[in-house]
């Protein structure tokens, strides 16, 4: 962790894109850290971390013993676009696996389609908020959820935001919010999904 960036390191994910390989942007190896989803989001939060977390877990399962391909993933999200935090989780998994919505990159010559990889489905939430995760290449998939709740924040979080968001806090109340936000994060991250994360 560092001053300007005060987060772990740490998980990483490493992977190859065809694309960028074929297309001459080095070998094609792209090692995300949570600092790049941050960067996406322009924000560090429990839904931010638990995207990454959750990608991290996902390509770990359907690539045990190889490095994940980028652009070989589908993924379909339970509920809408603009429901809860969809919005931002998809994101993150599109920053590190390739797969979009209809917006994504279109391909060449029928190759490195990534559009339409990502999809959001309602019907799949009679289920439960399970994050469905098909490696393209054999078929196998994972299915996983996120709950941050069992990392709660520290208590006087609450009373500090509520205070901040209303324009009344003082320098050393808003120091305190922003303190234990990090806080909460950090732990979820520490936590690498051990109690936030469960499969099916």
């Amino acid at each position: 962790m560092s001053d300007d960036f005060p987060f772990p390191s740490e998980p990483t994910i490493t992977v190859r894109d065809p694309l960028a390989e074929f297309l001459g942007a080095g070998k094609g190896y792209f090692t995300y850290t949570f600092a790049d989803a941050v960067r996406l989001s322009g924000h560090a939060c429990p839904t931010v971390a638990g995207a990454f977390l959750m990608v991290a877990r996902a390509l770990k399962l359907l690539y045990p013993d190889e490095t994940p391909q980028r652009g070989d993933i589908e993924i379909i999200i339970p509920g809408l676009p603009d429901q809860g935090v969809n919005g931002p989780i998809s994101q993150v998994f599109t920053l590190v696996t390739g797969a979009a919505p209809e917006t994504g990159f279109h391909g060449l010559s029928g190759r490195f389609v990534r559009k339409d990889l990502l999809r959001f489905d309602t019907e799949i939430m009679r289920e439960g908020p399970w994050f469905r995760f098909r490696r393209r290449s054999n078929g196998q998939t994972v299915a996983l959820s996120y709950s941050p709740q069992v990392i709660p924040p520290a208590p006087e979080m609450a009373e500090a935001m509520g205070q901040a968001l209303a324009g009344r806090a003082d320098a050393a109340t808003l120091e305190r919010f922003q303190t234990a936000w990090r806080q909460r994060v950090i732990a979820i991250l520490a936590d690498a999904g051990q109690r936030t994360i469960r499969q099916r």
